[in-house]
């Protein structure tokens, strides 16, 4: 009968240490910073179609040439353009008679990213480029070319969003936010809407570049500890 508290008191170890070990909090917090953007990415494309591949390539290369002297015109720097994907592929000619379709031609396409750090010149650089042989508009984004303050400004707000809502539930639990276990960021920058204005290609396209916003998230892990 002796022998049972010997090989029961290593059981009993764990539990004791697991009674006696201090509640854990885990919540997330979310910082937002809005700004506006100074930065716009524009993507344009070219396209020419002709009969032959060869006739169809060449007039591309005519036209991109003319879109690339323009952009440059317009005080827009080499490093800001860049070329995204040059295709080429057959026009078929669908026949309603069901016969076999035929190819009656090519086309060649270019598109091109190019990045307008002067927004007040955006609109008429825009409406340059198109006057000028690109003929796809393709799409048009806005950021900040420099991140890293608004990032930091989102970083603290999610780290204050985060305690208050660990010394909330601390309160309502009757005990209080003790050490910080663990902390984790996680998210990126959230674009915010972008918005339009009927283009005139009479003259410069207008654009509102809206606001863009920095947005980081936080998993903070406290430990609660009895209420004084």
């Amino acid at each position: 009968m002796r022998v049972i508290p010997i090989l029961l008191f290593p059981l009993l170890l764990p539990l004791m240490a697991a009674a006696q070990e201090a509640p854990r909090l885990l919540v997330e917090g979310r910082g937002e910073v809005s700004l506006v953007p100074d930065v716009a990415t524009v993507s344009v494309s070219v396209t020419r179609e002709a009969e032959t591949a060869e006739a169809a390539m060449e007039m591309l290369a005519e036209a991109t040439a003319a879109v690339l002297e323009r952009i440059a015109a317009e005080g827009i720097a080499a490093r800001d353009v860049q070329t995204g994907q040059i295709a080429l592929q057959p026009s078929w000619d669908q026949r309603e008679d069901r016969a076999a379709p035929r190819i009656v031609g090519y086309i060649a396409q270019n598109s091109l990213t190019v990045r307008v750090r002067d927004l007040d010149r955006l609109g008429a650089a825009m409406t340059a480029v198109v006057a000028d042989g690109a003929n796809g508009l393709n799409g048009l984004s806005f950021e900040v070319a420099e991140p890293r303050p608004a990032e930091d400004e989102a970083r603290r707000a999610a780290f204050a969003d985060a305690m208050a809502k660990a010394r909330l539930y601390a309160e309502a639990a009757g005990m209080e936010v003790g050490p910080i276990l663990t902390l984790r960021e996680g998210g990126a920058q959230q674009p915010g809407p972008v918005r339009y204005e009927q283009m005139d290609m009479a003259r410069a396209m207008p654009v509102a570049p809206g606001e863009v916003t920095q947005a980081v998230t936080v998993t903070l892990e406290v430990e609660l500890t009895p209420a004084e």
